[in-house]
C-alpha cells in the first residue's frame, strides 16, 4: 500500500502530488486543511517519496494504489486534490470510480496529451553519480548544469536523503523514469465524461493549460469550472499557497 501523511479529523481528503514529488511538498496545505475540519491523506505515489518501487508505471496502476489505499483506510467517499501527473491520476480515478468522489480539484493539467518535456531534467538527475558519494552540495552543482531555475532544483532536492551514513541517494526511481516517461503524458481517454463537480485551478504564469484546452476540458467534465492562480506557476499550490487554499476551501464548502 501507498505510504502517506495524515493529519487533522473530519471529512476525508486525498491529495496526489506532481511528478518527481511526493507528500511532503504539501506540507504546508495539508495542515491549513486539517485546520479547517478535514481528515487530510497526503500520498506518497509509487516510484516516490516512501511509497514502494515497481517497474509498472502508468495511470492505470495508479488509479488501482489509489482506491486500494482508500478501501485500506476505509475511505467510502473523498474529496480529491491532485497536481499535474496527480491531477491526471485523479481525472484517470474519477473515471473508473465516479462514486467514491465527492469534489475534485486538478491542478494545473488539463486533459490533453502531453510530449515528454522532462528530459532535461531526468538527465541532470541522471548525471548524478552517487557511488562517488557526492555531498548535497555537490548533487546540486550537477543538477545547476542541466536545470537553470532555483525553484525546480530546491524541489528535486527535497527527494535527496541519507540512504546509509555518508551515503545520498534520490527517493524517487529514476530508472523506471527514464522508462516511461511517455505514459506520464497520456490523454483522457476520449469516451469519458465525468459530471461531477470539478474545479481546474492553473497558475497565470503556467502554459499547462491554454485557453484553448477549455473546450476539451469541458468535453470531459461539463460542469467543470476553471479558476486562475494568480502570479504562480506549474508549481501554484507552492508559489501562491494562500489563493490555492482559498478557491479550494471555496470550492470544497
Amino acid at each position: 500500500m501507498l505510504e502517506s501523511r495524515i493529519e487533522g479529523e473530519g471529512k476525508p481528503l486525498v491529495i496526489l502530488h506532481g511528478f518527481l514529488g511526493m507528500s511532503d511538498n504539501w506540507k504546508t496545505l495539508s495542515g491549513a486543511y486539517a485546520k479547517e475540519g478535514y481528515e487530510v491523506h497526503a500520498l506518497d505515489m509509487r516510484n516516490h517519496g516512501r511509497s514502494f518501487h515497481s517497474d509498472e508505471f502508468d495511470y492505470s496502476v495508479m488509479v488501482q494504489d489509489v482506491y486500494e489505499y482508500c478501501e485500506g483506510h476505509n475511505l467510502d467517499v473523498i474529496d480529491l486534490i491532485g497536481h499535474s501527473m496527480g491531477g491526471k491520476a485523479a481525472m484517470f480515478f474519477v473515471a473508473q470510480y465516479p462514486n467514491k468522489v465527492n469534489k475534485l480539484v486538478v491542478a494545473d493539467i488539463g486533459v490533453k496529451y502531453y510530449q515528454p518535456h522532462h528530459q532535461e531534467i531526468l538527465a541532470g538527475l541522471t548525471a548524478v553519480d552517487f557511488s562517488k558519494k557526492p555531498s548535497r552540495g555537490n548533487v546540486e552543482e550537477i543538477l545547476k548544469g542541466y536545470i537553470p531555475d532555483f525553484g525546480t532544483r530546491q524541489f528535486l532536492m527535497k527527494s535527496l536523503y541519507w540512504k546509509e551514513k555518508g551515503q545520498l541517494a534520490f527517493r524517487f526511481n529514476l530508472d523506471v523514469f527514464n522508462k516511461t516517461t511517455k505514459s506520464i503524458g497520456e490523454a483522457l481517454p476520449d469516451n469519458v465524461v465525468y459530471n461531477g463537480s470539478v474545479l481546474f485551478l492553473r497558475g497565470d504564469k503556467s502554459s499547462y493549460i491554454r485557453d484553448r484546452d477549455f473546450d476539451g476540458i469541458k468535453k470531459h467534465f461539463p460542469n467543470a469550472e476553471i479558476k486562475d492562480i494568480k502570479n504562480a506557476g506549474h508549481w501554484l499550490h507552492a508559489e501562491n499557497p494562500d489563493d490555492f487554499l482559498l478557491e479550494s476551501l471555496a470550492f470544497f464548502k
